[in-house]
């Protein structure tokens, strides 16, 4: 299979690590790509989180008030949330050059609710980059997580919204032209980051962390076998019906909006893939236990209404996606969470998100459903 094409997008001049080390002119250099004209006059860092503060992951954040020159960034926010590398890191790199190429290159065609962008760069070789959005809080958008409720109304308009990205990419004959570029999960750097350097991470955690080594055992299987599994179930999913996928749709990657809207956040793990695997992760991190166990066919049932009537032509039956909803939930706890460290999002979350997804992998039968295969 051929690797996606290579994608470099850096200014001229190296964008910082540090929100310390911005300039007017260096925003301007970044905004002005996207929104031609635009001058930032001056700038003020509201707010700056770095890795290991508040409920940063894998960039680090700052809060920016921009003001714009007289005559120009007609229409663009005055606030705006600068993502910036965790580290200078080439390892890391190719999950920041995903997500700076889906905002570049897809993000104002997709269709759904997601944050729009002012500007970004990605330098692949250096891992620096920069991602310029929307202030959502501006919009009085609600972040979730897995420590509060959420309504099945909610969750009914999060898979609305990744019904209308699925069905815009369905089968699309453009995977093999102006959309060759999208990775997949069996091809890419952002595979090869997942299957060369993290599994080392994730058995670090599992190690090192009482809680996460028990929750294993109690799945009676081990770190090396979830990595087995999930790697068969990609390939086996990489032969079905293909889409443009969020990737990593924990409740965390979601906002909510007044008018009963909702979005996704972080871009960074995008692929071409089946839609099981955005599916299975969104509901089983979104909904508690007993939520998910009394609601989660009909959920099914309604995504699968929702793609008809947006045009798909050919679903997959229920019982063809039940299947591969079950078997996609071992990337979930492997990848998705195991892989977490507690500094991320704090003890309560990393707990509760393992506890859903472990939950889920049981009930519904997910090892022997990765076995069929293997």
């Amino acid at each position: 299979m051929s690797q996606p094409s290579s994608f470099s997008d850096p200014l001229s001049e190296p964008f910082p690590d540090s929100a310390a080390d911005l300039s007017p002119q260096l925003l301007t250099a970044l905004i002005s790509r996207r929104h031609p004209g635009t001058v930032v006059q001056s700038y003020e860092v509201l707010k700056s989180s770095q890795y290991g503060e508040a409920m940063v992951s894998t960039s680090g954040r700052a809060l920016l008030s921009l003001q714009y020159a007289p005559g120009t960034g007609a229409g663009l926010p005055q606030r705006a949330i600068l993502k910036l590398p965790r580290e200078i890191s080439e390892m890391i790199a190719p999950m920041y050059v995903n997500e700076v190429r889906f905002y570049t290159q897809i993000g104002a065609e997709i269709g759904i609710e997601t944050p729009r962008m002012l500007g970004g760069t990605c330098d692949p070789k250096s891992g620096r980059y920069g991602l310029l959005l929307e202030d959502l809080t501006l919009r009085a958008a609600r972040f979730p997580n897995v420590t509060e409720e959420i309504t099945l109304a909610q969750i009914e308009s999060l898979l609305d919204t990744l019904a209308a990205l699925h069905a815009r990419y369905w089968q699309s004959p453009r995977f093999s032209s102006d959309l060759s570029w999208l990775e997949t999960h069996v091809d890419g750097p952002v595979c090869r980051l997942m299957n060369d350097v993290v599994p080392m991470i994730i058995q670090q955690e599992i190690d090192s962390n009482p809680f996460k080594r028990e929750l294993v055992q109690r799945l009676r299987t081990s770190g090396p076998q979830l990595l087995a599994g999930t790697q068969a179930v990609q390939r086996h999913q990489a032969s079905l019906a293909q889409t443009v996928l969020h990737g990593d749709t924990h409740l965390g990657n979601t906002y909510l909006l007044p008018d009963g809207g909702a979005g996704l956040l972080d871009w960074q793990l995008t692929v071409r893939g089946h839609c099981a695997h955005d599916l299975s992760y969104l509901i089983t991190t979104a909904l508690s236990i007993g939520m998910r166990r009394q609601h989660e066919r009909e959920l099914l049932h309604r995504y699968l209404d929702r793609l008809a009537a947006l045009g798909v032509a050919q679903p997959p039956s229920f019982d063809q996606l039940w299947a591969e909803y079950a078997r996609a939930l071992v990337w979930g706890v492997y990848i998705g969470w195991l892989t977490t460290p507690v500094v991320n999002y704090g003890w309560e979350i990393n707990v509760v998100n393992l506890l859903r997804l472990s939950t889920a992998y049981e009930d519904l039968d997910t090892a022997k459903r990765v076995a069929e295969v293997m």
